[in-house]
């Protein structure tokens, strides 16, 4: 059954690999891939900090329902998340997605965004390891791991787990995910 994936995004930021990879495996399997960001037009992707590639948007925040979705996937680079957590839109879509027990595929220096919707407590994940402390101190548990997977929240390191992060993509649009958290809250190391 073809599932309908939203990958979030801020304008400009985002690591070129980490929306295409998985947006490639989603097309590939059969689903259908909506990119959404807080404003119409264009985003500017990036090969770590040299711009890349631009993808049109089809779908801002503002519109877009987590109803209307089967899945979440949020890409990393660094200016990506850092700009898409000051989106309280953007930032309220990612909780309601948490809530709804659907899955939410997370990689790189996105987990940002899970810190800022508040839904990390009580939660393992793993992140670009510059996030770790972030991550901690928003009560999660934190693992060098290259992917981790917590109820409905599958996170991944960084651009060599892309790999892995697809595989367990797949197999949550395939068999979905549990709403809550494996971790025992406040369990954070």
């Amino acid at each position: 059954m073809s599932k309908k994936v939203a990958f979030l995004v801020a304008a400009e930021g985002i690591e070129q690999v980490e929306l295409t990879e998985p947006w490639k495996a989603v097309t590939d399997a059969g689903h259908e891939a909506v990119l959404v960001s807080p404003e119409p037009g264009t985003v500017q992707m990036f090969h770590h900090l040299d711009k890349a590639d631009t993808k049109q948007v089809d779908v801002t925040v503002a519109d877009a329902r987590v109803d209307g979705f089967d899945a979440l996937v949020l890409p990393g680079g660094v200016a990506n998340p850092d700009a898409l957590r000051q989106d309280q839109q953007a930032v309220a879509f990612v909780r309601e997605f948490v809530a709804a027990g659907k899955p939410v595929a997370v990689i790189c220096h996105a987990p940002w965004m899970l810190v800022e919707a508040d839904v990390v407590s009580g939660r393992r994940l793993t992140s670009w390891p510059s996030i770790k402390t972030d991550i901690r101190n928003a009560g999660g548990e934190w693992v060098d791991e290259p992917v981790v997977q917590d109820g409905n929240i599958t996170t991944s390191r960084k651009p060599d787990d892309l790999p892995q992060f697809c595989s367990a993509l797949l197999e949550s649009l395939q068999h979905g995910a549990a709403s809550a958290p494996t971790a025992a809250a406040g369990s954070a190391s």
